[in-house]
Formats: C-alpha cells, sequence, structure tokens
C-alpha cells in the first residue's frame, strides 16, 4: 500500500485518507502484528500540541492521523492542501467494528464512564452479531492502573484497543502501553463511546454536514466553553500562517 499524503496543519502531521483506506491500514497491519497507534485529530489537537511537547511528540510518531473534525479539513482547502473529507472517530469505530465482525477482529472497549464501554459494546454487537468485543473497562489514565489495565488487554488477546479517555491522555496512555498490551492497533477514541451508548447525544446530520457540531456540543454541555476556546484560536492561527 501507498503510504498516504500528509498535510501539515500548524506543523501538526494530517494523513489525507478516506474510511476504507484507514480501515485498510488497519486490517494490514492487525497482519503484520506489530503495534500502530491512531489519532484522530482536530483543532484542539492541533492547538494543545502547539505548547504540549509530549502530546505533539505522540502525533509526530503515529502511524496515522486522521482528519476527525471539519475544522480541519476546511484549513487543509485554505492552506492550499485539501483534504479528500474528514474521518470522524465515532463514525471511524462503527465501520470498524462492521468489518471486525466480518475478518473476526477482536476488539478491547477502554475508558468512559463505568458501564458505558459495556452499553456500546452490546450495541456495536446488536448491529454486528459476528462482532468480538473481548473485553471492556472504565479504568483510568491513572499510572498506577496501567499494568492492571495492560494485563487485562492481553489476556483478551485483543487485536484492537479502542481508548476512550479524551485527548490527550488517551493517546499519551496509547503511545506508553500499546506494545506492551499485545494489540496490533490502538486508537483514541473520544467521546465514541458516549456517542454510541446513547449517554451524549450527537449532532444532527444536517449540523455536521454544515460544519457546526461543535457549536451543538456547546450548548448541550455549556461546561465545554473553555474547551472550545480552542477553536476560534485555531481559526486565527491558521488565517495568519498562511499570511507569513
Amino acid at each position: 500500500m501507498i503510504p498516504p499524503a500528509t498535510v501539515r496543519i500548524l506543523g501538526i502531521p494530517v494523513h489525507d485518507v478516506t474510511y476504507d483506506e484507514a480501515l485498510a491500514w488497519i486490517g494490514r497491519w492487525i497482519a503484520q502484528g506489530e503495534a500502530r497507534q491512531i489519532t484522530t485529530v482536530n483543532p484542539e489537537f492541533v492547538m494543545r500540541a502547539q505548547h504540549d511537547a509530549e502530546f505533539r511528540a505522540v502525533l509526530e510518531r503515529a502511524d496515522l492521523c486522521v482528519p476527525d473534525a471539519v475544522g480541519i479539513t476546511l484549513a487543509a482547502r485554505y492552506l492550499g492542501q485539501p483534504l479528500r473529507g474528514r474521518v470522524a472517530g465515532i463514525d471511524l469505530v462503527e465501520r470498524l467494528a462492521a468489518r471486525a465482525a466480518a475478518e473476526g477482529w477482536r476488539i478491547f472497549m477502554l475508558g468512559a464512564a463505568p458501564g458505558v464501554a459495556k452499553r456500546a459494546a452490546a450495541i456495536l454487537t446488536g448491529r454486528n452479531p459476528s462482532l468480538d468485543v473481548c473485553g471492556t473497562h472504565a479504568g483510568s489514565p491513572a499510572a498506577e492502573e496501567e499494568n492492571d489495565i495492560v494485563q487485562r488487554v492481553r489476556a483478551a488477546r485483543a487485536d484492537i484497543l479502542l481508548v476512550a479517555y479524551g485527548a490527550p491522555a488517551q493517546d499519551l496512555w496509547i503511545a506508553r502501553n500499546l506494545e506492551r498490551s499485545s494489540a496490533a492497533v490502538g486508537i483514541g477514541v473520544g467521546g465514541a463511546f458516549d456517542y454510541i451508548a446513547g449517554t451524549v447525544q450527537r449532532a444532527p446530520p444536517w449540523v455536521q454536514r454544515v460544519g457546526l457540531e461543535w457549536l451543538y456540543r456547546l450548548a448541550r454541555q455549556p461546561w465545554r466553553w473553555q474547551r472550545q476556546l480552542a477553536l476560534p484560536r485555531f481559526a486565527l492561527a491558521v488565517l495568519f500562517s498562511k499570511r507569513r
């Protein structure tokens, strides 16, 4: 397979891949059995990486950085390096579940609040009866829990590890522990389990299409306002980066 083209947005790598191509890479890496990390890059990631050297290093080393948000695709187009489209984390998880059911890949779902991953796993299995969710666990990204969690994933013989601790904790956790877990592919999936389980309602499709999913989330979760400040800062930084 030809490696995907890389676009740099404020210095952070984003790969020009489609959903099908991302799934094809996952299948190849599972067959190879090597530890590979996928990150779902959005404007918050890019802005955090501007001052968080550890997180930036993880993004640089990741094997695949998919464009998770409309803001990323708009920025790439503005900078003259258009991407073919968005690869949203939740949609990738749902498509991955269908492909895993067909291919016999084993998935471990780690993170979110207690019971959420288990509920999301039941819903995904209901949609894909052959899906093998080999384990779920809430846990936490705390260092003192790492060895126990790694042993759980190893014992489950997972091919794919989905981690929902939120960024950057989930991505740093995967970088530290994926190889020890024996899973072939680790993906930080943010709030995907909450959306699938129905504990958080996702924006209607038309809101997603016009790029206002962030505003819908803010209206329903106003406590996120400080995090959402990254969006105007991102837009201004992209604007000024082109002018320079």
